[in-house]
């Protein structure tokens, strides 16, 4: 059942959002080879907690950590361990939180100094596939119409889709109606309607759409060992559009990054 929120509700969301996105840019000055996941695992732990928030993926269905960290081919839900990151690596840093009732969550993939090209250019089109899936999360498109548009854009490119994993509703649990698969067909699903809030999430890898799982019952790897990338926004829909309630703007202002990509997703210019 989809729970659409009042405005009120979204502002709350709006606000767990943003511990997340300040955890992310806080992060993103500590991402370099020579960092272990476990220590940037608990400098978030801290830092959520700090910001009178607790971290929302902490014992939710028995996770162990604050921080899901997937390295490389690594696609989502690695448990942070006690190795070091190292040149030419990357590494997503999925992050959840909750405030005020409500969950924050979402997700960036970060290169550890240089990378390869090809490397590079993944994280380029699973970060644009992020914003041309969030054009179509309106009033009036359904399901299929955000996972068709992220599915031909990447998979044009030459990239595998992930099937088995996808994005979802969001709200006073992490996992609400309606499951937001980065696939689809146009017209089909669940018709979106105004005051929906969901996290929309490519995971896109360099190779095959296949995954596997590790027998820690967590981590997902793809299945020819390429690399894997993942961006994750949670959106609202306000006035009939789609409404970024997080931001990588503090990850930009930590690494000096100048970007617009966020402006048309925002009716109020952001005060960071």
């Amino acid at each position: 059942m989809i729970i659409p929120k009042s405005k009120e509700e979204i502002e709350l969301m709006r606000e767990s959002a943003l511990v997340v996105s300040k955890t992310l840019g806080m992060l993103a000055k500590e991402v370099k080879p020579g960092v272990t996941t476990l220590y940037l695992d608990k400098l978030a732990d801290e830092f959520i907690r700090d910001h009178n928030a607790v971290p929302g993926f902490l014992g939710l269905y028995d996770f162990p950590n604050t921080l899901c960290m997937s390295p490389n081919e690594q696609v989502v839900h690695g448990i942070p361990n006690d190795i070091p990151l190292k040149e030419g690596e990357i590494i997503s840093i999925d992050c959840g939180a909750v405030k005020n009732e409500y969950y924050g969550d979402h997700a960036y993939t970060f290169p550890i100094g240089e990378i390869a090209p090809e490397v590079k250019k993944l994280l380029e089109v699973t970060k644009e596939s992020l914003y041309i899936g969030i054009r179509e999360f309106k009033v009036g498109n359904r399901v299929g119409d955000v996972g068709y548009a992220i599915q031909q854009f990447c998979e044009t490119q030459g990239y595998g889709v992930v099937r088995e994993l996808v994005g979802h509703g969001i709200g006073k649990t992490m996992h609400e109606d309606p499951e937001m698969p980065n696939f689809g067909r146009r017209g089909r699903g669940k018709k979106f309607v105004e005051g929906m809030t969901v996290a929309i999430e490519p995971m896109i890898n360099l190779g095959t759409k296949r995954i596997e799982h590790l027998a820690d019952g967590w981590t997902i790897l793809t299945k020819d060992r390429m690399p894997s990338a993942h961006f994750e926004h949670n959106v609202a829909i306000i006035n009939g559009k789609p409404e970024i309630l997080s931001t990588f703007a503090y990850i930009y202002e930590s690494l000096g990054i100048s970007s617009d990509e966020e402006d048309e997703f925002r009716e109020k210019e952001l005060v960071l």
